[in-house]
C-alpha cells in the first residue's frame, strides 16, 4: 500500500522526549522527521526581543537526536518557527546550534536555511498599493506600525519547504512557518492529497498532544495514504482515540472547522474519525479549498513600555472582604501624591488571583471564597524608573493601609521574594498581525544552502 510517513518527535523543539518513543517511531521508517519550533504563544517579546523560547541546551539535545537519526538513516529533517518567533537572530540561533552538533558528531549534510524575516521598504510599498488586509479584530496598519517594529516576520506555508526540498535539503532551519507546514511539505511535493496532508501536520505540529494521556513531550507517528491517514503515539503508554483527536483538529483556530493557511483553506466539515487500532485513529474527508489570492500572515512587535511587578500574599479575612476598596485608595493615593506626572505616563495594574486573577471582570463568581490572595501588581510606564517608582509606592501604601477593622500594625503583604519589587525591563506589542497579498508564494522567503 503506497503510503508516506511523518514523525513527529516533539510538540516544541527543546521540549524534549524520550529516547525510547523517538526510537520506536524511527523502527516504522519515516520518510522525514519534523518539528515546530515556534509560536505566539509566548507573547510578542520573543520576537520583539529576539530571543528563544526555549534553552540553547534543550535544544541541541533535541536536535542531536533528530539530526543524527536522520543522518544515519538518510531521511531529511525539518524545523519551523526557528528559535520561536523565526525572526533572522532566531535562524541563525537554531543554525549555529546545528553546526556545533555536525561538528560535535562529525555529521555531514546539506542544510537549507529559509528566510522569513521582512524588509520594512517592501511592506511600505506593499501598504501604498493596498496590498495589506486586516487579520482578525486589529488596527488598520499604517506606515507608522511599519518603522515602530523591532522585527517583522512573515509566515510561510509548505511552499518554500518543497522548494527546500527540491533544492536537495537534507537539513532545513526554516523561519516563522505555518505550523502544518513542516509536516505537510514532503507529501505535497510526493502528490498525496494536500487537504489531508495539511490536517496531519495540525495533528503532529503539537507531538503527542492529540493522544490520551496527551503531552507535547512525546512523539507521533502519521501513515498518509490516498485517501486518509492514521495517526499514533510511539510510546506504549499513549494512544489515540477520536475524541482525542478531533479535539486537537478543533483548537487555536478561529472557525473550529477550518484550517486557514497560506495554501488556502481545509475544510474539515465532512471528517470521519475513527478507531483504526487499538492506539491509533483513522482520519479521512479533509478537503483543501484553494485561495484565490496568495496571503501571508505578518506577525511585527514593537517597544511600548517597561515593567515592574511586585508579588505579593494576603491572608487576613477582613482585608479580603475590603480588597477592592483597598484597591481603589491605592490608585487614588497614587494619583494624588504623583500629580505631577500624567496618569498617560503608567498603568497601574492589580491582579488579585483567588478573585478574578485568570477572567478579570469576565469573573461570573462576584464573592471572594478564598481564605488567601495573591496579589500580582504590576506597573506599566514610559521608562523603567518611573516603573520602578510607581510600583514602590504603591506597595507600600497597600501594605500598611489601614483599612477598616484592621486589627494589626505589622504589614498587610507577605512577600515571597526579596527584593520585592522586579524590573522585568521591555514590554512589546503585536502591533503587526495583518495579511499581505504577494504574486509568488517564495516572494517574501529566500532559500539559502550552506554545506555543513
Amino acid at each position: 500500500m503506497k503510503e508516506i510517513r511523518v514523525l513527529s518527535p516533539v510538540g516544541m523543539l527543546g521540549y524534549g522526549f524520550p529516547a525510547e518513543s523517538f526510537q520506536k517511531g524511527l523502527e516504522k521508517k519515516p520518510h522525514v522527521i519534523a518539528a515546530d519550533a515556534g509560536s505566539t504563544d509566548a507573547g510578542p517579546h520573543k520576537l520583539g526581543a529576539g530571543v528563544g523560547i526555549v534553552s540553547k541546551e534543550a535544544t541541541k539535545k533535541d536536535l542531536t537526536l533528530m539530526l543524527t537519526a536522520g543522518c544515519e538513516h538518510k531521511i531529511p529533517v525539518i524545523i519551523g518557527s526557528a528559535g520561536g518567533s523565526g525572526a533572522e537572530v532566531h535562524l541563525n540561533w537554531t543554525s549555529e546550534i546545528v553546526k556545533e552538533i555536525a561538528k560535535e558528531k562529525n555529521l555531514h549534510f546539506k542544510m537549507a536555511l529559509i528566510h522569513a524575516e521582512v524588509e520594512k521598504d517592501y511592506l511600505q510599498k506593499k501598504l501604498a498599493q493596498g496590498k495589506i488586509k486586516l487579520l482578525g479584530p486589529v488596527p488598520k496598519l499604517t506606515s507608522k506600525d511599519i518603522e515602530e517594529a523591532t522585527r517583522i516576520v512573515a509566515v510561510m506555508g509548505t511552499h518554500s519547504h518543497i522548494k527546500a526540498l527540491e533544492m536537495g535539503a537534507e537539513v532545513i532551519i526554516a523561519g516563522r512557518s505555518n505550523d502544518p507546514a513542516m509536516f505537510a511539505a514532503l507529501p505535497i511535493k510526493e502528490g498525496y492529497d494536500p487537504g489531508l496532508a495539511l490536517h496531519m501536520g495540525k495533528i503532529l505540529e503539537c507531538g503527542a498532544m492529540a493522544s490520551t494521556p496527551g503531552t507535547t513531550s512525546d512523539c507521533m507517528m502519521a501513515y498518509l495514504r490516498e485517501d486518509y491517514f492514521i495517526v499514533e503515539p510511539t510510546n506504549p503508554l499513549r494512544k489515540c482515540i477520536p475524541s482525542t483527536v478531533a479535539a486537537h483538529t478543533l483548537y487555536e483556530k478561529s472557525s473550529p472547522l477550518h484550517i486557514i493557511g497560506p495554501e488556502g483553506v481545509v475544510d474539515v466539515t465532512g471528517c470521519k474519525f475513527e478507531q483504526y487500532s487499538e492506539r491509533a485513529v483513522k482520519v479521512s474527508g479533509s478537503k483543501l479549498k484553494k485561495s484565490k489570492t496568495i496571503n501571508i500572515k505578518l506577525e511585527g512587535a514593537s517597544k511600548v513600555a517597561y515593567r515592574t511587578i511586585c508579588i505579593a500574599g494576603l491572608r487576613d479575612p477582613i482585608m479580603i472582604k475590603q480588597i477592592d476598596e483597598c484597591e481603589k485608595h491605592v490608585r487614588d493615593t497614587v494619583l494624588t501624591y504623583f500629580s505631577n506626572i500624567s496618569p498617560e505616563d503608567y498603568s497601574l495594574i492589580f491582579h488579585i488571583y483567588g478573585k478574578n486573577g485568570v477572567m478579570g471582570e469576565l469573573e461570573p463568581r462576584k464573592e471572594v471564597a478564598s481564605h488567601e490572595l495573591c496579589l500580582i501588581l504590576e506597573v506599566v510606564a514610559k521608562d523603567q524608573e518611573l516603573a520602578n517608582t510607581i510600583c514602590a509606592f504603591a506597595r507600600s501604601t497597600l501594605m500598611h493601609y489601614s483599612y477598616k477593622g484592621r486589627i494589626a500594625t505589622a504589614g498587610n503583604l507577605a512577600f515571597p521574594y526579596a527584593p520585592s519589587d522586579i524590573p522585568t525591563g521591555v514590554v512589546y506589542r503585536f502591533n503587526i498581525h495583518h495579511l499581505v497579498e504577494v504574486d509568488d508564494p517564495d516572494e517574501l522567503f529566500s532559500i539559502e544552502m550552506v554545506e555543513v
